[in-house]
């Protein structure tokens, strides 16, 4: 199969969600070009604010090609945002557990399957002071690297002026949720390596990189050369 069909539960998720970010934020949807019209695909995204989700999710489903996020098992749990997740096909991931392992499979063989997966590499909200991309973690570059699909990076900018990462709701005077996806990260000269910590951790750079590139297009101005470790503020050596 080339694509999955949006089907029921997607579109009623639509019905749903999209009305209120209709009305309540302005949209500046940019680079869908990039959004491959068939065939599996990864994209990476950045993280800088609760409404994220939703606002990527929007961009994506007006591509015509619906996301599969990795979700936290817990939210599977909640009745209706568990039946929600369930029928429109995300992931589940049991963090610090073994079977986070069974999400990367999930993640293949819906990919090898002709779906896209949605990685938010970053596995949280940014820490970044400038909310610039953190490092990411590398279930993104393994998968990558398994599946040999090209890797959409996405920026995501306005949602964290609506909801800030770690403060309180301006949704008015109405904000402009803006998406770019760029080109495909090339990851050809890592095909066939073997997926050593070495070479997930270099994979997962570029692929941050290019997802850090794309936002400072929105922003207008360079990224930082140095990506924000939070494992480094809390002493924890790499």
């Amino acid at each position: 199969m080339s694509r999955r069909r949006i089907g029921f539960w997607y579109r009623l998720a639509a019905v749903i969600a999209k009305p209120p970010l209709v009305l309540l934020f302005k949209r500046d949807w940019r680079g869908m070009e990039n959004i491959p019209a068939d065939g599996g695909f990864i994209t990476a995204v950045n993280h800088n604010s609760a409404l994220d989700p939703l606002s990527y999710a929007h961009f994506q489903y007006n591509s015509g090609r619906v996301p599969r996020f990795l979700a936290k098992a817990t939210l599977f749990e909640i009745f209706f945002v568990g039946m929600m997740l369930r029928g429109t096909g995300q992931i589940p991931v049991l963090r610090e557990s073994t079977d986070a392992a069974n999400a990367f499979r999930a993640a293949v063989d819906a990919v090898n399957r002709g779906e896209c997966v949605a990685f938010y590499p970053e596995g949280t909200l940014t820490r970044d002071p400038e909310l610039w991309p953190m490092v990411g973690k590398t279930g993104v570059a393994r998968v990558a690297l398994m599946t040999k699909a090209p890797v959409v990076p996405v920026a995501q900018w306005g949602a964290n002026k609506a909801l800030p990462p770690y403060g309180k709701p301006h949704l008015f005077p109405r904000k402009t949720l803006v998406v770019l996806a760029g080109p495909p990260v090339d990851l050809s000269a890592y095909y066939g390596s073997d997926p050593t910590p070495d070479v997930l951790k270099e994979v997962t750079d570029i692929i941050m990189a290019a997802v850090a590139e794309q936002l400072s297009v929105l922003r207008g101005e360079p990224a930082p050369a140095e990506r924000f470790d939070p494992r480094k503020q809390k002493g924890i050596s790499k």
